[in-house]
Formats: C-alpha cells, sequence, structure tokens
C-alpha cells in the first residue's frame, strides 16, 4: 500500500515548521495490521522522508520515524505496514488526550 498520497504529503510538509506544536493536525495514521503500533504524522521534512508525529507503540510517544522504514517494513502473512483511509485528521492535543485515556482512535 502507498503509504503518502499527494494531499497527505502536501498537508504535512506545510507543517513541517511547527515542528512539535500540538495545535497543528494529524493528517494520517499508519498502523502495523498483525501488531498493536500506530504512528500518527503531523509533518514531513522536505526530503519526505522524515516524519514527526505521535507513535502509540510500548506508549504514547511524540517523535520522529523515517517514511522509508514505515513502507518497507515486512510482517508476517506478507503484510505491510497500512494507512487507515478511513483516518479523518484532528488536532493532535486532542488525538494526543484520546490516546493517554487508552482510547482507540
Amino acid at each position: 500500500m502507498k503509504l503518502l498520497t499527494k494531499e497527505i504529503t502536501e498537508q504535512a510538509t506545510k507543517q513541517y515548521d511547527k515542528g512539535s506544536d500540538m495545535e497543528q493536525m494529524i493528517v494520517a495514521k499508519f498502523f502495523n495490521p498483525v501488531g498493536s503500533w500506530s504512528w500518527y504524522l503531523m509533518n514531513l521534512g522536505e526530503d519526505k522522508d522524515y516524519a514527526w508525529g505521535i507513535v502509540d507503540g510500548n506508549a504514547v510517544e511524540m517523535g520522529s520515524w523515517l517514511m522509508s522504514d514505515l513502507q518497507n517494513q515486512k510482517l508476517p502473512f506478507g503484510l505491510g505496514i497500512e494507512r487507515d483511509r478511513y483516518f479523518e485528521p484532528v488536532k493532535a492535543s486532542e488525538l494526543w488526550e484520546q490516546l493517554n485515556k487508552g482510547e482507540h482512535v
């Protein structure tokens, strides 16, 4: 699956200068379909590989990752990391609060 659409890339790149500002929008959700980890994209660097956002794995954290690492992840059953096609953009502070309450997003 293609993780970044043109629209997601444009939105996330526009927010790059905002860094970790919790008032910006989460523009996409990526998830492991055979695990419990999710990555919520806030912004992308100019190279479109360096990503910043909220990661829900062993704990809820802010951090960076490489989109190429997600795209190249080989999972059991021939699966890879997926993009939640039904995810609606949400303010980072709201998502952070929901995740820390243990709510499913």
